[in-house]
């Protein structure tokens, strides 16, 4: 007497099951790397991370843990990505040489980097934290300070992806790749501003609070930005005149949508022009760091120098002086 159907049909599905993974694994291992060749910058770390395939960019993840290529400890082999787009599709490049800074380096920036660094430590030990955006003049260490904490914390679970601006758009996607990872991800948004006319802030402004899809507790972001409030701001802004010119009937709305971005982030830090000695101080390090050995009245002299051509006081302008001098120093000229 033959089986009964049903029988027959629960018998055949443990089999149909391996043979479906077996057939997923193959095909994940042929995404992951195409006839085993990585490119010349490309490499397959221990985790599992592979690196440039061929000439279509990275093998990263580009889905839900599990699709297209990404395994599960992708984010395993490296510590900082950049989300690009490879034949119109969003996905996350490895940054194989991140712009590492050691904190300690940076003077007169103590309380800033001191409520930066316990907001991160909270973070990446699973305590609530604040989103964060770090304004003021360039050059005053905004960029760099983002990019200490990271060196600080990665071994800590610490990752960090660099999202530009006219990506963000694509916000949603890069949070949906982030759900349920061990990992702790600060969304990087570098030099960040909008003008009037462009809506590409509302994604951002959605991610940080009022969306109706929720945000995973292992993401943050972290802004810098030129404006306090991201957006150009007008005189007429700071009166309830009307304006000759204004045909708004209601331009206090108007004020109130341009600071609602700013006001998403728990954390509002302003950066200032540092002071001719804390300056100096920086060029001190920074050329005994480099090994120049010069007397300290000579190189005040000609840091002074510097600065009358620079754009101002900041530890970028310190940087370049240094670097200028150590060049000249190098071709054997005299300061």
């Amino acid at each position: 007497m033959a089986d009964h159907p049903a029988r027959t049909l629960s018998d055949l599905l443990p089999r149909l099951e391996r043979l479906l993974g077996r057939i997923e694994s193959l095909v994940s291992a042929y995404s992951e790397g195409r006839d085993g060749r990585t490119g010349q910058d490309g490499r397959t770390g221990q985790d599992g991370w592979t690196g440039r395939t061929g000439q279509d960019g990275w093998t990263g993840p580009t889905g839900r843990t599990g699709q297209s290529g990404a395994s599960d400890d992708a984010f395993a082999g490296s510590i900082a990505f950049r989300w690009g787009k490879r034949t119109g599709k969003g996905c996350l490049e490895p940054i194989v040489h991140p712009d590492l800074v050691d904190l300690v380096d940076l003077f007169g920036l103590d309380r800033e980097i001191g409520i930066l660094d316990r907001n991160t430590r909270q973070f990446v030990r699973g305590m609530p934290a604040n989103n964060v955006l770090i304004w003021g003049e360039r050059g005053t260490g905004k960029s760099s300070v983002v990019k200490g904490l990271l060196a600080r914390y990665a071994g800590e679970g610490l990752r960090m992806i660099e999202v530009r601006r006219q990506d963000l758009m694509d916000l949603p996607e890069i949070v949906d790749l982030l759900w349920d990872r061990p990992e702790r991800f600060v969304l990087f948004c570098d030099d960040l501003s909008f003008m009037e006319d462009e809506f590409d802030y509302l994604e951002l402004k959605a991610l940080l609070e009022g969306s109706l899809s929720a945000r995973p507790d292992n993401v943050l972001v972290y802004a810098t930005s030129n404006r306090r409030h991201l957006m150009p701001e007008k005189l007429a802004d700071n009166t309830f005149r009307f304006s000759p010119d204004d045909d708004e009937i209601h331009p206090q709305e108007t004020v109130e949508e341009k600071v609602s971005l700013s006001d998403r982030f728990g954390l509002s830090i302003g950066f200032y022009r540092i002071t001719q000695d804390t300056y100096f101080r920086i060029v001190r390090h920074l050329a005994d760091q480099r090994g120049l050995d010069m007397d300290t009245g000579l190189l005040r002299r000609e840091s002074l120098r510097w600065l009358q051509r620079a754009s101002g006081r900041s530890g970028r302008v310190a940087r370049q002086f240094v670097d200028d001098l150590e060049g000249r120093l190098k071709l054997g000229e005299s300061p």
